[in-house]
This record gives C-alpha cells, structure tokens and sequence, in this order.
C-alpha cells in the first residue's frame, strides 16, 4: 500500500506516514497515541489551572476520569446507532473501538452528562468546573485531531486550494472516496491520488485560536459556566464549516440531513444569545450593587456629618463667653479693659476662687506648698532672688 501523503501547493511530500508500528508484536496505533498525548496535556492544565485559581486538584481528576469514560462510551454508542445497518449483522464488531468508529459530539454529551452527575452527587460547581475543564478539551482537540492526518480521514471534498492534500486512493476507505474525486484523480508514477480538503488541519488550528480566544476571556468573565458556552458556541460554529465540507459525514437516519451540521447550527444559536443575555443580566446585577453600595455609603456619611454637626453645636453652647484675652483688638480694647475693671476681680475671666482651689490638685503646681500657690515663682527684689524662700519649698518637697 502506498503510505505517501502530498501537499502540492505547499510543496510539502512525505513519502512514508505509517499509521501505527509494532512493540514486541502489539500493534500501536499513531492516532491512539496523539490521542493519549492531548489527554494528558489537557488534563495537565487543568490541574494547573485549578492550582492557580486555589480549586480542588483531586476533585478535578476525579471528573476528568469519570468524563473520559463516559466520553468514549457516548462517542462508540452515538457512532454505533447513527450507523446501525453496519453493525446490525455482526453485534459484536460494537466493541471493536480498533476498528474505528466514534463520534464526538456523542464523546462530548456523554462527558458533560458524567461531569454534571459528579458535581451534583459531591456538591461542586458545575459551571465553576466546567469553565476550567474545556480549556483542556481544546488542547485534546488540537492534537488529536492530527491523529486523522496518519488515518487518512477526516477529510474534505475535492479542492484546488493552497491546503490541497493528495493522498493514495487506495490508502483511503472507499466509502469515503465521492464521485467529485474520483473525476479529478491525479495520477503520478503509476499511482493514482485524490485531492481533498484537510479539514483536520483546519479543526486543529480553529481549537487552537478558539483556546487563545477563550483564555483571553476567562479574565474578564462575567459570569461562572460563561467559558464553557462560549466553548459550545465557537466550536459549533467552526464545525459547522467543517462538517459542510467533510466526506465522511454521518447523517439523520432515513434522511440527507448531517446531524453534526444540525448540532453545530443549534450550538451556536442557542449559547450566542445566552452567553449575550447573561453578561447583560450580570452587568445590571453589578450596577445595581455598585448603586447600592453608594446608597449605603452616602446614607452613613450623611449620619456621621449629622452627628458632627452635633458635636459641634453642642462644644459652642458650652463655650458661650469668649476668650477676652484673644479678643481684644483695636477699636474694642479700651471698652473691653474698662469692663474688666468693673467687673469683680474673681470674676473677671469667667472663674471663682473656688475654682482654683479645686482644679489645684490636678495642675502642674500640686507639690507647691500652699503658701506658694498664689505665685507661680519666689519674688526678686532689686538685689536679685531671696535664697531663703527659694530654698523652703524645696526643703520641704524632699522631706515629703
């Protein structure tokens, strides 16, 4: 069998892509293994993913494990029932997975049914885990689908484009091969070649973008389960392309309808609008808070400058007679000093004898002796201090 593959507008050739090799006589397949190999990435950030946003680790490979099973049970039942008339004669051939025969979006129902029964039975957030577990999806996506690139599958119809992809027609499945290729066969050294769309490759790039879109995204969600429909939608709408332009499209039993044609078309209707719908309740919901919050705060500075305004009243009924010291002034000064001699002596600045005598014990003077209490210094005479009054008090602070 001729195992070349072509890209003659690229000038790119292979003459020998094996579909899988030998290891002490097991056969290993290229595409499980690409398989295995975008598993293990995507789960990979994902644990990463929940490390970094302080998530559970162990509960998301718990999901991820039940999610995987059910995924490749899902993905061979689907398969399996919109191409029973294959299978209808020889049951046994359903567990055959090495023969072949999944498909994805039977693997995707399968998988998010499995991972919302999980949630639900250990009480975690869907949504919340969901947004972290289809960013590993697309990069499963994104190198498995290279797995079809070693298969031979997965490929468009007849094209002249740049992406033009020649492959060995007897490397190919024959139900897959249209009427389209076979009148636009090439034939170079004896061997005959179909020129077909990868469509592979544009599924494996359109994950990869989609991957970046959303990682971009998921900083500014608005919403928990918003990177997981906007997963739905953007894959829906990039397969709908795809499946448009496939071969090998799996269609409504008894009709000519594609179902993966159909599916995509809903996934992207239905999440677009919801995804549009729930940012804007989101956002109403934010400015609603926001609005609130600032209810609350001008409520409690208006009460804190009531009560200041309290205060403050209430310290200038308490001081009523001014400071006259501080307000004597110009014109004022003679009449204001000539009240004061009018006024009794221990009146003149609003205090009393008794006053003084009780604050006394509280001033900086209680250790004065009383007969210093009327003088806050010994008096001088014209020779200087008097060492005698200066020295008592003292003598009798010591002695105290």
């Amino acid at each position: 069998m001729e195992m070349s593959i072509r890209f003659p507008k690229l000038g790119l050739g292979f003459d020998y892509v094996p579909k899988s090799f030998q290891i002490f006589g097991f056969e290993i397949t290229i595409y499980g293994i690409l398989i295995a190999v975008g598993m293990i990435l995507g789960i990979s950030f994902v644990v990463l993913e929940a490390k970094r946003s302080n998530q559970n680790q162990d509960k998301y490979l718990d999901m991820i494990i039940l999610s995987l099973a059910a995924a490749v049970v899902g993905a061979r039942i689907s398969y399996v029932g919109l191409n029973w008339t294959l299978y209808r004669g020889n049951p046994m051939e359903i567990f055959n997975l090495r023969g072949g025969g999944i498909w994805f979006y039977g693997g995707l129902l399968g998988g998010i049914l499995a991972a919302a029964l999980f949630c639900k039975i250990s009480s975690l957030p869907f949504w919340q885990m969901a947004d972290t577990a289809v960013m590993g999806i697309l990069i499963g996506q994104a190198v498995g689908r290279w797995g079809n690139f070693f298969n031979r599958e997965s490929f468009g119809e007849y094209t002249k484009g740049i992406f033009a992809m020649q492959l060995p027609i007897s490397a190919v499945r024959s139900g897959e091969v249209t009427e389209l290729m076979r009148e636009n066969l090439i034939s170079e050294g004896g061997i005959s070649y179909i020129q077909v769309s990868p469509v592979f490759l544009y599924e494996s790039l359109w994950c990869l973008l989609l991957f970046l879109i959303l990682l971009a995204v998921k900083r500014k969600k608005k919403f928990y389960g918003e990177i997981f429909m906007l997963y739905l939608a953007g894959y829906g709408l990039g397969r709908f392309f795809f499946e448009w332009i496939r071969a090998d499209k799996l269609y409504i039993p008894g009709t000519k309808i594609s179902i993966g044609i159909v599916i995509s078309a809903v996934l992207f209707l239905f999440f677009v609008p919801a995804v549009m719908i729930k940012r804007t309740m989101s956002r109403k919901r934010a400015a609603a808070r926001k609005q609130r919050r600032e209810k609350i705060y001008l409520a409690q500075e208006e009460a804190y400058r009531k009560e200041t305004e309290k205060d403050d009243t209430g310290q200038a009924g308490k001081e009523k007679k001014p400071d006259i010291e501080h307000d004597v002034s110009g014109e004022n000064a003679d009449d204001l000093l000539a009240s004061q001699e009018e006024m009794p002596d221990d009146t003149a600045f609003g205090k009393s004898e008794e006053t003084d005598s009780d604050n006394w014990e509280n001033s900086r003077y209680a250790h004065i002796a009383d007969a210093w209490r009327t003088e806050s210094f010994p008096k001088e005479d014209e020779g200087g201090e008097d060492p005698e009054a200066f020295s008592e008090p003292m003598e009798e602070k010591t002695v105290e």
